[in-house]
């Protein structure tokens, strides 16, 4: 099975595509860049296009997603979760079967600690998928923390 893990951000959206089935395998993983000096509706439409592009490339089985969570910073609450849509609509529009985990479960999951911090995610994503550097930047470890997450869900629920 492939999952496609994604870390929403307007600015950055986190990519992963991993494999199930045994060890999971990094397949692919990276970041979604837009412009921050471009209008939001033309920087929506970018990410919405890279996604459905992303999606019909790797052809996924399921896509997982972080939960948009309350931020401190209302303006930054409001970006992730335009992004956040985005990424749901690009999986809905595929086809694919959307999943959301909150952070907290990503990190439990991923660490075995709900409250681990950013550094010990990536350690623990780069231990468990065999990696020889640690991805960069964070929000591409971030996703495939959040690929791992669902991988670790669908083994639970098939129990």
């Amino acid at each position: 099975m492939i999952i496609l893990g994604i870390d929403p951000g307007l600015t950055r959206t986190g990519y992963a595509v991993v494999r199930s089935g045994g060890p999971p395998t990094a397949l692919a993983v990276g970041v979604i860049s837009t412009d921050p000096g471009s209008d939001t509706p033309v920087r929506l439409a970018e990410l919405f296009a890279d996604l459905s592009s992303l999606i019909a490339d790797h052809r996924p089985d399921v896509l997982a997603i972080e939960r948009v969570f309350t931020n401190r910073n209302l303006q930054t609450a409001i970006s992730v979760g335009r992004a956040s849509g985005i990424c749901l609509l690009a999986g809905a529009q595929a086809g694919i079967p959307v999943y959301e985990h909150s952070p907290t479960a990503v990190k439990l999951a991923v660490t075995g600690d709900g409250r681990a911090t950013k550094a010990m995610v990536q350690k623990m994503v780069t231990k468990r998928l065999g990696l020889d550097v640690t991805p960069k930047p964070a929000d591409a470890a971030d996703a495939l923390a959040i690929a791992l997450c669902q991988i670790q869900t669908m083994r639970v629920v098939a129990t």
